[in-house]
């Protein structure tokens, strides 16, 4: 597939490139041997293929979903600076907040 050379420079835009005449006539060839590679991809007969999310088979472990206790707060909060409440205090990250 051959791209215009506007198409290629509003690519060029639109990704906040800016490329040399010869940068950009080498990105026409470049992308057009991609988009004829995706061509011949979309050529490809997969009727009967199933779907896959990885190219090897995969068995995912998986614990059980159980409800356990949770982190007592003296352990959650016993590395910080500061606490108030049972809860972390950090500096603020909006000025004019009540913190201030």
């Amino acid at each position: 597939m051959t791209l215009a050379r506007d198409e290629v420079d509003e690519l060029a835009m639109l990704a906040r490139l800016a490329l040399s005449d010869a940068e950009a006539e080498r990105m026409r060839s470049d992308l057009g041997a991609i988009l004829d590679h995706v061509a011949a991809l979309g050529a490809v007969d997969v009727t009967g293929v199933a779907p896959m999310t990885h190219a090897v088979p995969m068995d995912l472990r998986l614990r059980v979903d159980a409800a356990v206790p949770s982190l007592p707060v003296e352990a959650a909060l016993g590395g910080t600076r500061a606490t108030r409440d049972d809860q972390f205090v950090v500096p603020a990250a909006i000025p004019g907040g009540r913190d201030e």
